[in-house]
């Protein structure tokens, strides 16, 4: 610290409740600084390349989104902070070719699937004295997670979340900070992968715990007693809390966003803290779409925002509970007439296939669409557990993307099968578990199939389909488990192997691959790289370091050894969002739509 430091390696400064210090992160060491006389104290003396105080490793930042690593406690005393022991993690080095006359390599700490993890663990530091005292949990600490900390209220104690390395049994810990002892709050097990819980936080005076989880099949919310364990739900009915977004403990109201009727949309509802009553739905009918709020402290007012697949943002400061209007702040109009001349218009739908599955999906077609012709058919596709690609909701970038390339004369199509995060049930998003890519790719299959049974204008010899990244890997297995019914395709950054991506998020979804060697086989694309019919355009950055253009040059030997001619554009030094560097970001565009348009009138 201190006047000398550089200002690009301050990190997470935050003044503590009592407004007397300031405590930073600076080269993987805590300071603390006295705010009256200006007096900087380095509280951890340890922090290296390998040893990580106060914030974290690429992995624990990429899968698990936490990056400020430290805790001030509510008297501003000590400060709780996560420590990451990173020896045993191995470099993935990427090289740069273009920046000097000789090449360099960039060194990441990046573990794959099986390999060695960053050992984690939680400490207290006393600020005066500068005693350390670590929090006494069993176990392998490169074998579990701590994914979330914080301290439990003013209970004086500490609480963390604590993952086994597969991800199925979740323990929330309470720590006594000045000995480290720790005590079990509460303790889940599950077949699959549990979700690390984002919306938890102490309640009733901080006597409760406030938890999600949907060990009953939906995401539930529940408080949980701190002095008895005893465990509460708030809600019933067969469908999913989707995010917690207040707790607004004077009036004992937890708001949170639901849609029972239709996993596309997303409402407001409240619901007792205490369980008194059923929950309620609070955003009005008209609002039919997406809905998101940002609610005041005192749960009074909140700005809502409303979209839907063909309309664009609308912002307004609504009072609540009873969401009445206080003042338009905007309405985008303008633009949203723009949108109506330009024909600008999407269809939900949902489709049943031949196993039973139904899926939702959208549907965008040519401004001079005629029904008794022949459309050529382009799928967007993801199919992952990180997100869902079918939302009523207004895309200002890709849905104008896909809008254009409609408008070249495709019927542009996107769905959603088992294993995206949509809000229908555990049995939805978990029947993926070691079978990542091949349920969703039957999925999608299943889907096209239908839709072709459906609709005529549908050519199924014409059919494509492209993603990026997971969607990216889709776009393979598709064109490679189902030759005969896709017959072009755009990847973007794929995952080609799925040993080739990192220990948190692959293991989470297929156990280890030591364990499961042939299901990590059969659920990479590559495996069936051989099979490849129609035309690949495979795409990806040199300095992508988070999927690894590893896996483009592992794919490329396999098609060129299995005599299979494809296009490929590699970006150098492009990271997984290709969009460094003086237009690229055109470029790649451009490129895409040159394939499609090629496709599009391929004889």
């Amino acid at each position: 610290g201190g006047p000398d430091a550089k200002p690009s390696t301050l990190q997470f400064a935050k003044i503590d409740p009592t407004e007397k210090h300031v405590a930073y992160v600076m080269e993987h060491n805590l300071y603390v600084e006295d705010l009256e006389n200006g007096v900087i104290k380095q509280l951890t003396t340890d922090g290296s390349r390998t040893i990580i105080n106060g914030t974290f490793d690429w992995v624990y930042e990429e899968e698990f989104g936490i990056r400020d690593g430290f805790r001030w406690s509510h008297d501003g005393k000590m400060i709780a902070f996560w420590q990451l022991d990173a020896s045993g993690v191995r470099d993935f080095l990427m090289i740069n070719n273009t920046d000097s006359l000789y090449s360099y390599t960039i060194p990441v700490q990046y573990p794959k699937a099986g390999e060695t993890n960053s050992a984690c663990k939680v400490g207290t530091v006393d600020i005066s004295s500068g005693e350390i005292v670590w929090m006494q949990v069993e176990g392998d600490p490169r074998n579990n997670y701590i994914p979330r900390m914080e301290w439990a209220g003013k209970t004086g104690k500490l609480a963390f979340q604590h993952l086994n390395r597969l991800q199925t049994e979740m323990t929330v810990f309470l720590a006594e900070p000045r000995s480290g002892k720790v005590e079990q709050l509460y303790n889940e097990k599950q077949n699959a992968w549990i979700e690390v819980v984002d919306d938890w936080r102490f309640v009733h005076g901080d006597t409760h715990l406030f938890w999600v989880s949907d060990k009953e099949g939906f995401n539930r919310l529940y408080i949980i007693s701190l002095k008895t364990g005893e465990m509460k739900n708030l809600l019933d009915g067969k469908y999913d809390a989707m995010e917690v977004v207040k707790v607004v403990e004077s009036t004992g109201t937890v708001y949170f966003y639901a849609s029972p009727e239709n996993a596309t949309q997303k409402y407001l509802y409240a619901a007792s803290l205490s369980g008194e009553y059923d929950p309620v739905r609070i955003t009005p009918k008209e609002f039919s779409g997406t809905n998101s709020y940002s609610i005041s402290a005192d749960g009074k007012y909140a700005y809502h925002t409303y979209s839907a697949i063909n309309t664009p943002s609308r912002v307004a400061l609504v009072e609540l509970p009873d969401h009445d209007l206080v003042r338009q702040e905007t309405t985008n109009e303008p633009l949203a007439q723009k949108l109506k001349t330009v024909g600008y218009n999407y269809e939900m739908f949902s489709v049943t296939t031949k196993g039973g599955v139904s899926v939702d999906g959208w549907m965008t077609k040519p401004y001079n669409f005629d029904p008794s012709k022949k459309y050529p058919v382009l799928f967007y596709v993801y199919n992952e557990p990180a997100s869902t690609t079918v939302n009523d909701r207004f895309d200002g970038f890709f849905g104008l993307f896909h809008r254009a390339i409609a408008d070249m004369g495709y019927v542009v199509i996107s769905v959603d099968g088992r294993g995206t995060p949509a809000p229908k049930g555990r049995e939805w998003r978990k029947s993926i578990y070691q079978k990542i890519g091949v349920v969703s790719s039957e999925d999608q299959a299943g889907a096209l199939e239908a839709l072709i049974a459906k609709h005529n204008y549908l050519d199924a010899n014409k059919v494509g389909i492209w993603g990026w990244s997971g969607g990216g890997s889709m776009t393979l297995n598709m064109l490679f488990r189902f030759p005969d019914m896709y017959h072009f395709g755009v990847s973007v950054a794929p995952v080609t192997d799925l040993r080739f991506y990192d220990t948190i998020y692959e293991e989470r979804y297929m156990g280890l691959p030591q364990q499961n060697p042939e299901a990590y086989k059969i659920c990479s694309p590559v495996t069936f790289a051989d099979k490849l019919k129609g035309r690949l355009f495979l795409i990806h950055g040199t300095g992508d370091d988070n999927v690894h253009f590893q896996n483009a040059e592992y794919l490329v030997n396999k098609l060129v050894a299995a005599g299979k001619q494809f296009r490929y554009m590699a970006y150098p030094n492009r990271s997984h969002g290709i969009s460094e560097g003086k237009g690229t970001t055109m470029h790649l565009f451009r490129s895409m739509i040159g394939f499609f348009e090629e496709e599009l009138n391929r004889k």
